[in-house]
């Protein structure tokens, strides 16, 4: 009798369990919320010191992180757009970073499944058969319960618990119960076995999260670096736009003070009508340079995924506040510690050279599954007899236990051959990439070595370019109000005026997208909580240049 209702109590109570727990997860509600607690808490405990602060890097349709970059609070209320704020708006609402982020969602989501492997397997099922055959009606319910699980050493367990129930829908005879306990254990002993391929996987699927929060945070950084160049780039634009403008207002001055001296017969009419020509196109030049400017706010618009109808003004301070920044902080690096930087700090190397320890690793596996497979097995079973009423589960039998061995002499191995050939292919080339990203690195450190060493020297030339061009404009124009200057002098200094400014706002902008690349370049940017960006050159020790 205590027999009879511990098993009857074990198999309802095991029912129940995986009925709610079926339940449970079976609510998308509560498998959403499971599975972002679960990729969350894998993707934090990967995250490393070195990819900077963890911050933005949810998908959008999860709470966001208290540091995390909130859009509401980005968007200006003056319609001013200072460049932390086209920073944070981009980070926060950018389509292409959201794209980012989902990437290593998934990644999450692949390791989540690839450990399930091994983790128990739980099964529920009850079902019912109906019969009728020369007038007699059966009805047959059949309820069980079982887990399989799989573990690193490669062995596998697996129990299944059945309970039958027999009613007779018509006739006077009474249900009947029967119930069934099995469990397996099998264990690989060579080689090649299904386990070490399962345990590939999740190794893989375990690097690849890592992988993945690599080129997020590589990304995080190229990505500030487009945000800030666009940035400068429509700032320089708008800047040419303004001078375009005073350009066209001096030229209408000096029009105006040539027209009286044109008609007092102190200049000539063909220089006269030499400055309204060059007035004229002064005013095209400013159409053009409008335009420019224009079109480009509305790619920087798009960049940042707000709508192109937005009234947006840039903060024509962030201009000085380069220049001045410029002036203040010159680097002091040399080319050969930027290329050890970015040769220990590069993100995009360290998935390379990654790479060619998992084409190693997958030629061993690979090799292994070439040689033959032992498979020791080993199964028991205890089933009640089936009797009717509560005499059911009164008498317990045991089948007996079962050993045996699988032994698979790998006579066909067409298709391991095949992965054997391709793994050892995949090395060769991973190893071809390391070597090809390690030079193009390089390549890229130099080149941005020395754009930044001719964009500082350019910076130079253009600050002392504006100064004389200044000077000589004032000049000139002071001297034609007293005849003693030609109105082509005056041009002439206005035009080259025009064209230092110009020049200087460029190469102030120029060295400003030099610094953030040769950053970038050597791996030494990061980003800050708030999207914007900071060096870690002081693990660098400096030196003159």
């Amino acid at each position: 009798m205590n027999n009879r209702f511990t098993i009857c109590g074990f198999i309802l109570t095991a029912l129940a369990a995986v009925f709610v727990f079926g339940c449970a997860e079976q609510n998308p509600d509560k498998c959403k919320t499971l599975l972002d607690e679960k990729s969350y808490k894998i993707i934090d405990g990967k995250w490393q010191d070195d990819f900077g602060s963890k911050n933005n890097y949810k998908i959008s349709d999860i709470e966001p992180s208290a540091g995390d970059i909130q859009i509401a609070k980005t968007i200006p209320a003056s319609g001013i757009l200072t460049l932390p704020q086209a920073v944070a708006i981009a980070t926060a609402n950018s389509r292409i970073y959201q794209i980012q982020k989902e990437e290593m969602y998934l990644r999450a989501m692949d390791l989540i499944l690839s450990r399930h492997a091994f983790a128990p397997h739980l099964a529920g099922i009850v079902s019912e058969q109906y019969l009728e055959e020369n007038g007699f009606e059966q009805l047959t319910t059949t309820a069980g319960f079982g887990f399989e699980q799989l573990l690193a050493g490669g062995t596998r367990i697996s129990a299944a618990i059945a309970a039958g129930w027999l009613d007779i829908i018509t006739g006077n005879a009474q249900g009947g119960l029967a119930t069934i306990l099995i469990a397996t254990v099998s264990q690989p002993l060579l080689a090649r076995s299904e386990y070490k391929i399962a345990l590939e996987n999740l190794t893989q699927a375990e690097r690849n999260v890592l992988y993945q929060l690599r080129i997020f945070n590589r990304f995080r950084r190229t990505f500030v670096v487009e945000v800030v160049t666009k940035y400068y780039v429509t700032l320089q634009l708008s800047d040419t736009m303004k001078n375009a403008r005073n350009n066209y207002e001096v030229l209408c001055n000096v029009y105006e003070k040539a027209e009286k001296l044109s008609d007092a017969g102190r200049i000539a009419r063909f220089e006269f009508d030499q400055i309204e020509q060059d007035k004229l196109n002064a005013k095209d030049t400013w159409i053009q340079d409008a335009r420019d400017y224009k079109q480009s706010l509305d790619e920087l618009k798009f960049q940042l995924a707000i709508s192109p109808d937005a009234m947006l003004i840039l903060d024509v301070n962030e201009l000085d506040a380069i220049a001045s920044a410029a002036e203040a902080n010159e680097l002091n690096f040399s080319e050969s510690q930027a290329l050890e930087a970015a040769l220990s700090c590069r993100l995009d190397l360290a998935n390379s050279a990654d790479a060619v320890i998992d084409g190693r690793r997958k030629v061993t596996v690979a090799a292994e599954q070439l040689g033959m497979e032992l498979t020791l097995t080993a199964s028991t079973d205890f089933s009640t007899e089936r009797k009717t009423g509560f005499d059911a589960l009164s008498t317990l039998e045991r089948g007996g236990v079962q050993i045996g061995a699988d032994l698979d002499f790998g006579l066909d191995r067409t298709a391991e051959q095949d992965a054997y050939r391709r793994a050892l292919i995949t090395l060769n080339q991973s190893r071809r990439n390391y070597a090809e990203l390690a030079d193009l690195i390089i390549l890229e450190i130099r080149r941005s070595y020395r754009d930044l060493q001719s964009a500082a020297e350019q910076r130079k030339v253009q600050l002392q370019q504006l100064a004389l061009a200044r000077k000589r404009f004032d000049n000139t124009f002071l001297l034609l109000q007293y005849g003693r200057a030609s109105s082509r002098r005056v041009l002439d200094a206005q035009s080259d005026l025009f064209d230092a400014q110009n020049a200087k706002t460029k190469a102030v902008v120029n060295y400003t997208i030099a610094v953030l690349n040769f950053y970038c370049d050597s791996g030494l940017l990061q980003v800050k909580p708030d999207g914007m960006w900071q060096s870690s050159a002081s693990s660098v020790e400096p030196k003159s240049l």
